[in-house]
């Protein structure tokens, strides 16, 4: 198929599927870098298989989501939240009537800047950059997909969409500007918090950081608990875990669905150019949208801190921070293609990306290997 005719076919598909405030794939505002379209794949489609085909979204497999791999392997890592985040997207989007493969491009991106050892890693680079901007985790995807991944002759980086790069510059922006992000980017960031709130909870329940009668004290856990029990009549706790983990993602699915349609037709959103200066469209009701917050500040408090997960937390940023000063100290210890960067962007900034990119056990032999036993 000519790439003439596959655009022909590509813009009647999306016609026929796609709703008026869902973002063409023709109507892209391109790639910094001009690029020919190809044959038979759509411009989004090609930035989520640039995406799945990075070193970096490899490097999500071994890079810790909450739990590290020292506290066993049920949990989730990084590149499982994400997938798992991204059925969740796809699905709304396609209720929605949005562009998918665009979805999944974003869904895919959000979380590759993520170092080693999750919010813990990200925090003691913040600490260790902070006189040369700080770190964060989405800037630091961006960096990766516009500059660090060298995967193409022609251009740095992988080259993606404008839309791709917006959307997750919206992460870091956090609602900041004139304009809102496209509902595709929307549905991701509300796809993302289902995923990590309920996810969460699963993960400290089978590694016994809490119990299912402590998470029953959260009243979006029991109301889903009671909406399980009216269906089934006796279910042992492992039934009835996993029965309310289904019902606590359906529930969060439904309500967004209901109030982003109710919203849409509220708000007139016939077109893109609407999205773009409308309120933000897809989010949850007041009420559920109160229960979240009221999950988030448990798993805050009684997960996030808990004794073993800070015990590994602490470790774990210390030996980051020993690697950063060496390197800092010996720039000949980082390999070739890094340290030929510091006359561009400076040792810190280099260290920084550097540690970044290791996974969690890559981090460990290294400091191992530079430090020996100690830590």
């Amino acid at each position: 198929m000519s790439s003439s005719r596959m655009l022909e076919t590509l813009e009647a598909r999306e016609a026929v599927l796609l709703a008026p405030y869902a973002m063409r794939s023709l109507e892209t505002a391109g790639r910094k870098h001009p690029e020919t379209p190809h044959a038979y794949r759509a411009p989004f489609a090609r930035d989520r298989d640039r995406i799945i085909h990075s070193a970096a979204f490899r490097r999500l497999s071994y890079k810790t989501q909450v739990f590290t791999d020292e506290l066993g392997d049920y949990h989730r890592s990084r590149l499982t939240h994400t997938l798992e985040a991204t059925s969740i997207a796809r699905n709304l989007g396609r209720a929605l009537r949005l562009n998918e493969d665009l979805v999944e491009a974003l869904m895919l991106q959000h979380d590759i800047g993520h170092p080693p050892f999750g919010h813990a890693g990200e925090e003691t680079l913040d600490e260790c950059l902070k006189d040369v901007g700080g770190f964060s985790h989405n800037r630091q995807g961006l960096r990766i997909v516009e500059l660090l991944e060298t995967r193409y002759p022609n251009f740095p980086g992988l080259n993606l969409s404008i839309e791709v790069l917006e959307g997750q510059s919206a992460r870091i922006q956090k609602g900041v500007g004139a304009e809102r992000p496209l509902l595709e980017a929307q549905v991701v960031d509300a796809a993302d918090s289902v995923a990590y709130d309920t996810h969460d909870a699963d993960d400290s329940l089978h590694m016994g950081v809490l119990a299912l009668d402590e998470l029953l004290e959260a009243p979006l856990w029991r109301e889903a608990a009671a909406r399980v029990r009216s269906r089934y009549a006796s279910l042992s706790e492992a039934e009835l875990r996993r029965a309310i983990l289904n019902e606590l993602i359906g529930w969060q699915v439904g309500d967004l669905l209901d109030e982003s349609q109710r919203r849409i037709a509220e708000l007139g959103i016939d077109s893109v150019a609407a999205v773009r200066q409308s309120p933000l469209v897809v989010r949850h009701r007041g009420q559920l949208a109160e229960l979240k917050k009221d999950l988030e500040r448990m798993l805050h408090g009684r997960v996030y801190r808990h004794p073993r997960v800070q015990q590994m937390r602490l470790s774990a940023q210390s030996k980051l921070a020993d690697m950063f000063a060496g390197f800092v100290r010996n720039p000949d210890w980082l390999p070739p293609g890094y340290f030929q960067r510091i006359a561009t962007v400076g040792i810190e900034r280099t260290v920084g990306d550097y540690l970044a990119g290791m996974t969690d056990r890559f981090a460990l032999r290294e400091h191992s290997r530079l430090f020996g036993a100690r830590g």
